[in-house]
Formats: C-alpha cells, sequence, structure tokens
C-alpha cells in the first residue's frame, strides 16, 4: 500500500512534521482506517481489534499483528490529542485498486 503524506504537513508543528515524514505503513493504515473505516475515531478500532484479541466478534481483520497495532494507535492518539490534530487529515485517500491488492 502507497498511501502518500499530502504537503498539507507544512502547516504541522515540527515534532508532526518529521513523525509523518517517517510514517510506517503499518501506521499510515491504522490511519486511513481510522478516517475511512471509523469515522476519524480511534475508540472503535481499538474496540476491534481487543475484541478480536479476547475471542469476541470484530469487525476489522488486521492480520496477526494486534498488539503491535494497539501501540502504534496508542501512539498516534496521544500525538493528536497534544496537538489537537488529526493526522489522518494528511494522507491522501486509499485509491480502490491499492485496497484489493
Amino acid at each position: 500500500m502507497g498511501v502518500q503524506v499530502l504537503p498539507t504537513i507544512d502547516r504541522l508543528p515540527e515534532p508532526l512534521r518529521r513523525f509523518m515524514d517517517r510514517l510506517t505503513a503499518e501506521q499510515a493504515l491504522l490511519l486511513v482506517l481510522k478516517r475511512d473505516l471509523y469515522s476519524g475515531h480511534w475508540r472503535p478500532m481499538v474496540l476491534d481489534l481487543e475484541n478480536r484479541l479476547n475471542g469476541r466478534p470484530y469487525i476489522l481483520k488486521l492480520a496477526n499483528r494486534i498488539e503491535d497495532d494497539l501501540q502504534r494507535i496508542a501512539q498516534m492518539r496521544e500525538l493528536e490529542e497534544h496537538y489537537e490534530v488529526d493526522l489522518s487529515s494528511y494522507l491522501e485517500p486509499i485509491r480502490d485498486q491499492e485496497i484489493e491488492a
């Protein structure tokens, strides 16, 4: 998946610009899913991942890296809260053909 960071990251504070410049593919995917599947909210995604870990019904299937994803979410959530910003708004949308790949 090749999610691109938008040029508008220039408007972010320096620590967030550096974070977005080094965004991993896993972090980008989580941000896009937050924006596109969970209406911009972390909590429902976290609940899905925790439900999957605990064997309860869940919506999202994100490979076998749930604990790592929960840590990534916690880090990005903390940054968003501290800087009062939605990092997912600084990523291009995923095109349909990229989702199917």
